[in-house]
């Protein structure tokens, strides 16, 4: 049996394919948007992919079901639990619990573990060459290493009104039930490592085991006294803020997103038309480069999303496909780094790109204003906007700040100022000129904390050690 575990750094979010050498077959599981990789891999092992699959509904990607699908012709199950309000609005196979796959001598077994989500479903994989009992256990967003998927994101990206409760609860019976119902050797391969939204402390081991996870996660010890109350408490606490765009993600993944089929490469743009329709305001340039360069000038009205970790994430903060109609055009050193951007933003279903420039020269450019530490007391700002996670906000925050994440910015307007400067930040920059750049394409003046928050405190820190005059 092949397993193979296939990790995006940039969402954190594990995909699995599962193949048969002797039948040369292949199944998919939570499959990303950008496909090659599969194909790629299935192609290598000498299979053919016949079936794509997914966990549940998910919130911080755009699933490839559809898409790897239609290009393989494989089969395509989805879960048909969790009630009406559940169900997917697109043609599959739909799986209940107990509902199997079978390719060769390897049955994968549905198994109904709702807490995460009403419908979500694990995956039991027996592997029959080796053995007559299941060897190992896709969680999908159920069980993380030493963590569990939060229930809470059906009130904080799909509407919901505390489903939060119910959803700890049905964690809580799939835990007992299902997940501890296992013998304590089957592997257990989750969904999302460490720095996920999906879950509030997510281990960074790309794989566990039921036995493990029984004398070592913290939920265990509720589970032994049968805590149900403790469980929900320590659950629900601390989790973190969830990004907005998240609710695009599960309707578009509830009802299926759309299939973009063949990519052609994208291609160099003239200096010339990028201008012009930057001036008509028909294109949204991307900055890909860190902040730090960012500084040093950029284009007007252009966002920053860096290339690298979390491009995906930061692209989802600051473009909104369904309000913003403008194709991007990405800054890049060449073809195959706008390629692999590209790539990272059709994750969280931003594809209408339309090329790439390889520098600046030429562009209409400007200097974000920035403003050291010791500048800040004296400063006349309407609002120091922290754009960190509250759970960072209130470990510390600069006194008199109004705390607004990232990820949620631009879903909130409403509670920024209509007039006067903003100055805001974040704990090192990256996350602050990311919104900081969204904010000032949408008309803020915005005037950013150089080094954010480790530099104020810094700043602090020499002040109170200071010797007195």
């Amino acid at each position: 049996m092949l397993l193979e575990r296939i990790y995006d750094e940039d969402l954190a979010q594990a995909s699995y394919v599962i193949g048969c050498q002797r039948k040369g077959e292949a199944v998919v599981i939570d499959a990303r948007r950008d496909i090659n990789v599969y194909r790629e891999l299935a192609a290598a092992n000498g299979m053919k992919i016949v079936a794509v699959a997914e966990t549940h509904i998910h919130a911080d990607f755009l699933s490839g079901t559809r898409e790897l699908a239609a290009a393989t012709g494989a089969t395509a199950y989805v879960s048909g639990e969790g009630g009406l309000d559940w169900q997917y609005g697109f043609d599959a196979e739909r799986l209940h619990d107990g509902g199997t796959v079978s390719i060769g001598n390897i049955t994968i077994k549905a198994l109904h573990t709702p807490g995460h989500t009403p419908e979500h479903l694990s995956f039991l994989i027996t592997d029959g060459a080796f053995a007559d009992t299941a060897g190992y256990l896709l969680s999908g967003d159920f069980v993380f290493s030493g963590d569990l998927g939060r229930p809470d994101l059906l009130d904080e990206a799909a509407g919901g009104v505390d489903t939060r409760f119910e959803g700890a609860k049905q964690l809580f019976a799939s835990l007992r039930d299902k997940f501890l119902a296992l013998p304590d050797h089957v592997q257990v391969y989750p969904g999302h490592g460490a720095g996920s939204a999906c879950g509030k402390a997510l281990g960074a081991l790309p794989s566990s085991t039921v036995g493990y996870e029984r004398l070592y996660a913290w939920w265990g010890p509720y589970l032994a006294a049968n805590d149900e109350q403790g469980f929900i408490n320590e659950l629900l606490d601390g989790q973190p803020d969830a990004h907005a765009y998240f609710a695009r993600m599960k309707r578009e993944n509830r009802d299926g997103p759309a299939v973009m089929g063949e990519r052609a490469p994208l291609q160099e743009l003239l200096t010339a038309d990028v201008v012009r329709d930057l001036e008509e305001d028909t294109m949204t340039f991307v900055d890909t480069r860190s902040n730090a360069e960012v500084h040093t000038g950029t284009v007007v009205r252009s966002v920053n999303i860096p290339a690298g970790k979390s491009t995906a994430s930061f692209g989802a903060w600051v473009v909104n496909p369904e309000t913003d109609k403008n194709p991007l055009v990405l800054l890049a050193p060449n073809q195959a780094a706008a390629q692999e951007m590209w790539d990272h933003l059709v994750r969280v279903g931003i594809d209408h790109v339309a090329g790439y420039v390889t520098g600046l020269e030429g562009l209409p450019t400007f200097t974000p204003k920035l403003l050291q530490p010791g500048e800040l007391n004296d400063f006349d700002a309407a609002m120091v906007l922290d754009v960190r996670n509250r759970t960072e906000h209130t470990a510390g925050h600069i006194p008199g700040s109004h705390q607004l994440s990232g990820g949620r910015v631009m879903w909130n307007l409403n509670e920024l100022p209509a007039d006067g400067t903003i100055v805001t930040y974040c704990q090192s920059g990256v996350r602050n000129s990311v919104a900081a750049s969204a904010l000032r394409r949408a008309g803020y003046d915005i005037v950013e904390l150089d080094g954010s928050y480790a530099a104020w405190t810094a700043h602090q820190d020499t002040l109170e050690t200071a010797p007195a005059s």
